[in-house]
């Protein structure tokens, strides 16, 4: 799914690496392959090391985490909003209203309730684990799932490597996860749960969204994408708590105020 066009930031917006669904190969995603090596090399950091990293060593990956995961950000916007002056514009304010309303549709699905909920579930298996770390075996893989799977710049990076192999999110996600694998790798045992939840969403995205949406709304799915990844690094970067889940329906949201709006 790696297009090298991508290394170019003007080359490849969402929509202009939109193919007919004839021609399409289907791969397993690349962000999700590098994404499960990522928690692969993380347990292999975990095993050899002796002890945790310092603090002060997390804090700097931290910040270089949150420093690229807002670069990649402002990148797909740039790449995903293109034109004259008005049509920039337009795309802008279609990009900031897709946010808006996504978060309001996320909370009035009660996204960020239901992240929590298997937040808490993940809590309880990591405890379980803890307890009994031979005997819980199913209780390490489903923590495992539950928090390398559900997180939201983990979907929005499968989206938008299905759509135009922008895999970067996926990478800097694969990044957290070997830290976090660091410090758990007792209890979390796999990353397979990682490798094909993400692949499914990636290969959704390239086989029935791409095909059936016009390249305008593809870009206004990137511009949406790319801005959410900023909101993520408040978070990263903990400025402020702030309701994540909520705002994944803009992805949706974009392609319709385009298609309504446009």
């Amino acid at each position: 799914m790696f297009d090298v066009r991508c290394l170019n930031p003007k080359a490849a917006p969402l929509a202009k690496s939109a193919a007919s669904l004839h021609n399409q190969r289907v791969d397993i995603s690349t962000g999700a392959l590098i994404n499960a090596i990522g928690i692969l090399l993380g347990a292999f950091i975990g095993l050899s090391w002796d002890k945790t990293p310092s603090l002060r060593t997390q804090l700097f990956f931290r910040n270089v985490i949150g420093a690229f995961t807002m670069f990649l950000g402002l990148r797909l916007i740039y790449t995903s909003i293109d034109g004259t002056l008005w049509v920039c514009m337009k795309e802008i304010g279609i990009m900031l209203l897709s946010v808006i309303l996504g978060f309001w549709t996320g909370k009035l699905l009660r996204l960020q309730k239901f992240s929590n909920y298997l937040g808490r579930l993940a809590g309880n298996a990591i405890a379980a684990a803890q307890r009994n770390p031979d005997i819980n075996r199913s209780d390490a893989f489903n923590a495992c799932a539950i928090l390398f799977c559900a997180a939201p710049l983990g979907i929005i990076g499968a989206v938008t490597d299905g759509l135009s192999g922008y895999f970067y999110f996926l990478a800097v996600k694969a990044a957290m996860d070997a830290l976090a694998m660091v410090g758990f790798v007792k209890i979390f045992n796999s990353a397979l749960p990682v490798l094909v939840f993400f692949s499914v969403v990636s290969l959704g995205a390239q086989l029935y969204v791409k095909p059936c949406v016009s390249p305008g709304a593809l870009d206004s799915i990137g511009a949406a994408a790319g801005l959410v990844a900023c909101i993520i690094t408040i978070v990263i970067f903990e400025v402020r708590r702030v309701e994540l889940a909520n705002y994944l329906p803009a992805l949706a949201i974009a392609p319709l105020l385009t298609k309504f709006l446009g």
